[in-house]
């Protein structure tokens, strides 16, 4: 199962309604064509503060590379372990450019279209005027969440009671 974050645009102007079609469904994991292609996928994204950051550090570190006289199969080798490390973190990346969207929590789906449609099925119960409070919590919305009991105060770890030793 993956786990996918939802984010919701502000309104446009003279609307209070929220647009569904506007929801961005983030998905965690690795993100191939970040790897690949990490500017193309930032500039398709409209990610420009990190790929403002992105071209900074790379260009910083190749630069501090060159002048330490490091050989070029080196600093190959740390071009694809910045572009491995984007693969990664593309996920945050993305989150972090929708840093000023509303986040509406997290559902876990075999794939996007299940995802979205768990994530308005429970939206649209509750009225899509308001989130429902599971979902602005950020709670895990997919199916019936599980309920664990309350633990004991006096209890430290995982024992369901304390228990005194021979």
């Amino acid at each position: 199962m993956t786990v996918y974050t939802v984010h919701e645009p502000r309104p446009r102007k003279g609307s209070d309604e929220s647009d569904p079609e506007r929801f961005v469904f983030v998905r965690d994991g690795f993100y191939f064509w970040a790897f690949v292609l990490g500017p193309l996928w930032m500039l398709r994204h409209r990610m420009w503060l990190v790929l403002l950051g992105f071209v900074v550090v790379t260009t910083a570190v190749q630069m501090a590379l060159t002048a330490l006289g490091i050989s070029t199969g080196v600093k190959l080798l740390v071009g694809l372990l910045i572009a491995l490390l984007i693969g990664f973190e593309a996920a945050t990346l993305r989150r972090f450019s929708l840093r000023r969207w509303r986040s509406h929590g997290v559902v876990v789906a075999s794939d996007m279209e299940s995802a979205e449609r768990r994530f308005f099925d429970l939206w649209t119960a509750h009225g899509s005027q308001a989130a429902p409070a599971a979902v602005q919590s950020g709670t895990v919305v997919a199916g019936t969440p599980s309920r664990m009991p309350a633990p004991a105060q006096d209890v430290i770890g995982l024992f369901p009671e304390p228990q005194s030793r021979p």
